[in-house]
């Protein structure tokens, strides 16, 4: 039976359920999931738990991420991306005299600890009812901002002035090192804002989730229960998490439900390891104890 952690580079235009979809006839099994969505428009690193690896996501949910997108200034849209209509289009002086040292001083904001207000269509749940659909019936919504970390957004190539369909825009392509709930359709969106002209994304790859790295995924196309490869699970967890070595009677203690005493744990979560290099159970410290948030399987 396949069991781990698929690393899979999305294509564009399927959905993260898509993925799912996908690896569950691969695989031949219904417990599939995956940690992080990417939107149909965007490619890249989308993790896939099989099996007992659908325990793991949980804690990979919350991991930074890497991203390399395309963002059009000029132009503002629905869905803050190309997928949608045009709202406003921008005064077409302020495009022409954008450049790179302007739009480098406009991305200063958005550096470090900010508050961001999610696209409108995000998945973000609103009396019950992901904000896309409520947007999609035509009705108004509006999201509360929320705390992100920007680590890096960086210029990495100004394409500069183009035209389409008679209007003019400045491209320009961008890396952006983040906390994971941002929103990068959002970023454009505000620099778009902060410069007076609008902005919205064209394109979106993502390369990192934690220590995982696009190099390491396969793509779709052609994939079969043969040629499908995947983490196992003790190798995934040592990959992301700090580990702590158990002995056998610590190993025993965890898969009756006790606790262990902490011994100077840092990063929590972590992941507790056996003898034999396996994944045992993923841990974090309680007061002076440490306790499990999930204990995996021997056949794990």
């Amino acid at each position: 039976m396949i069991s781990g952690l698929a690393l899979i580079d999305k294509p564009q235009g399927w959905t993260s359920h898509d993925v799912v979809a996908r690896l569950r006839k691969v695989a031949g099994t219904r417990r599939v999931g995956h940690a992080g969505t990417l939107d149909p428009m965007a490619t890249g690193l989308l993790l896939i738990g099989i099996n007992s690896a659908t325990k793991l996501l949980t804690f990979l949910v919350g991991e930074d991420k890497t991203y390399f997108a395309t963002i059009r200034l000029g132009a503002s849209t629905i869905t803050d991306d190309k997928e949608s209509d045009v709202l406003v289009y921008g005064d077409e002086t302020k495009i022409a005299e954008l450049n790179e040292a302007a739009i480098e001083h406009a991305l200063e904001q958005f550096r470090g600890d900010i508050m961001q207000v999610p696209s409108s269509v995000s998945a973000i749940k609103v009396d019950g009812e992901r904000a896309y659909a409520k947007v999609r019936s035509g009705n108004e919504v509006k999201l509360a901002a929320r705390a992100v970390e920007i680590k890096t957004f960086k210029i990495i190539k100004p394409v500069g002035l183009t035209e389409q369909d008679g209007h003019k825009y400045f491209d320009i392509e961008v890396q952006v090192d983040c906390s994971s709930g941002t929103y990068i359709r959002a970023l454009a969106r505000d620099l778009g804002a902060a410069l007076g002209v609008g902005g919205h994304l064209t394109g979106l790859r993502r390369t990192r989730i934690g220590n995982y790295k696009i190099e390491q995924a396969q793509e779709l196309e052609g994939l079969t229960e043969e040629t499908l490869s995947v983490l196992d699970i003790s190798i995934a967890a040592k990959q992301q998490f700090e580990i702590r070595n158990l002995s056998d009677q610590e190993v025993i203690d965890l898969r009756h439900g006790k606790r262990l005493k902490a011994s100077g744990e840092g990063a929590q979560p972590f992941a507790g390891i056996d003898a034999d290099g396996k994944l045992v159970a993923m841990l974090t410290v309680s007061g002076k104890d440490v306790k499990s948030l999930v204990v995996f399987g021997v056949e794990s």
